[in-house]
C-alpha cells in the first residue's frame, strides 16, 4: 500500500511538468473515450490485495457527463498465502468537473465481482468513485482513479454488508475521439 501511495504522490507531483494541452481541450458530447489502467484492489482491512489490468470504453453524454463501461483482471495475493485471479466488471457514470487540463471526476458504479472459488464469492457490487484527468494532449489523459465498492448477493445483504467493502485504485492512459 505504501509503495502505490508513493507512486500516485510522485504522478501528482510531476503532472503539472508534462501538462501540455490548451486549457478548453478535451471532451465534447458526442466523444468516446478509451482507457488503460493498472489496477488494485485491497480488502477494507487491506489484507489482501490483488494487482492487475484494467480497461474502461466510454461515451460523452455531455461535455461532463460520461458513461461506460470496465473490465478488470487481477491476480490475488492472499495474506494466508497462495495465488488466485479475479475479475470485475462495471457500469459507470461520471461527472467531469472543470474545462482545463486537470479535470476531478465523481462518479459512481454497479456491476460484478467473480473469480476463484476458493479466494473470490462471485457477487454484486455498487460503488463510489473520484479521481483526476490530466490532459497532456488535445485528447490524451492519464487518468488517477479510487473506487470503494459495497458487495451484495441481494438488497438484504447490502445492507448487512454495508462495512465489507472492496478498494479500487488504478492509474493510466485515456484517449478521447
Amino acid at each position: 500500500m505504501k509503495k502505490t501511495l508513493a507512486l500516485v504522490t510522485s504522478a501528482l507531483l510531476a503532472a503539472p511538468l508534462v501538462s501540455f494541452a490548451a486549457p478548453g481541450d478535451g471532451p465534447v458530447k458526442g466523444d468516446r473515450s478509451f482507457t488503460v489502467s493498472g489496477s488494485g484492489s485491497s480488502d477494507n482491512d487491506f489484507d489482501n490485495t490483488a494487482y492487475g489490468v484494467s480497461g474502461e470504453l466510454g461515451y460523452f453524454l455531455t461535455d461532463k457527463w460520461q458513461t461506460g463501461l470496465r473490465q478488470s483482471i487481477n491476480g490475488v495475493d492472499q495474506d494466508q498465502g497462495g495465488n488466485s485471479w479475479a475479475g470485475a466488471t462495471r457500469g459507470f457514470i461520471m461527472y467531469n468537473f472543470l474545462d482545463g487540463n486537470y479535470r476531478p471526476y465523481l462518479g459512481a458504479n454497479l456491476g460484478y465481482i467473480y473469480g476463484d472459488d476458493d479466494v473470490v464469492d462471485d457477487t454484486g457490487a455498487a460503488g463510489i468513485e473520484l479521481g483526476m484527468k490530466l490532459y497532456v494532449l488535445k485528447k490524451t489523459y492519464i487518468n488517477f482513479g479510487v473506487e470503494y465498492s459495497w458487495l451484495f448477493d441481494s438488497t438484504d445483504s447490502f445492507e448487512n454488508g454495508s462495512n465489507d467493502g472492496l478498494y479500487l485504485y488504478n492509474i493510466g492512459v485515456g484517449f478521447n475521439w
